[in-house]
């Protein structure tokens, strides 16, 4: 984290024009009138010692590299701001956690998995900022639609985190006729390692065994971090199920 700041900062909010601060401008326009850093200072309400409350938000998006990226965030990510306390912290860990639910139950208690998009969009906000792996089967419908999803492992990122036996059981279990499997990167590159292969050749065995549909595995990464770009690896795509 890039070291504090000289104190005193200019102060942006005073500065402001009348008619031109982010309440009175969200009063008059609506939410939609205001960038990612007005929003924020909107939540935050006050700012620090020797820091307004618009700078604060906007060093706060700039560490963080994105509004989004401040979903990850831990309160002593927070607090290691400069007058930043315990108590906005987890207010802050509150609200990003907020989000990340709602985005979650936009898709809907049936979402349609049967694209790696639309797998990556639903889990995305699940997965946001996770600092190991996790491993998920998302139990599917005749419709491809969710049944159920099931965090089977977390662990390390060196942990080998599935294994097909568990991954069948839990779809017998669900009566699911198809699955799909997901697991996401901590470093935000979705390249698959030589495990990851080898559990997806095991999971496609298995697969045909017990005739319940592998759609595919992903692995969840980030789109800055992904060397393709797309900020997820599918093994469907890449030819392997």
């Amino acid at each position: 984290m890039p070291a504090a700041p000289e104190y005193p900062l200019p102060n942006r909010l005073r500065d402001m024009a009348v008619g031109e601060r982010p309440q009175e401008r969200l009063e008059k326009f609506g939410p939609q009138s205001l960038s990612d850093t007005e929003l924020l200072a909107m939540l935050l309400r006050s700012g620090t010692q020797g820091m307004d409350v618009v700078t604060l938000s906007s060093r706060l998006i700039a560490e963080a590299g994105s509004l989004a990226g401040l979903t990850g965030w831990k309160d002593t990510d927070f607090r290691r701001l400069k007058g930043i306390g315990k108590i906005k912290a987890l207010q802050m860990v509150a609200v990003m956690e907020v989000a990340k639910r709602i985005l979650t139950q936009q898709a809907g208690d049936e979402p349609l998995l049967s694209r790696p998009e639309l797998v990556l969009a639903y889990l995305q906000p699940i997965a946001a900022g996770l600092e190991v792996e996790k491993f998920w089967v998302l139990c599917l419908n005749r419709r491809n639609r969710l049944l159920k999803r099931v965090e089977l492992t977390s662990g390390t990122a060196h942990a080998t985190l599935a294994h097909p036996r568990e991954v069948f059981r839990i779809a017998v279990r669900e009566g699911a006729s198809s699955i799909v499997c997901a697991h996401n990167h901590p470093s935000g590159d979705p390249s698959p390692s030589a495990p990851d292969v080898h559990v997806t050749r095991m999971l496609r065995d298995a697969a045909r065994a017990v005739d319940i549909t592998l759609i595919d595995h992903l692995i969840l990464g980030r789109v800055a971090a992904d060397p393709i770009g797309k900020g997820y690896y599918s093994f469907r795509e890449a030819g392997v199920i």
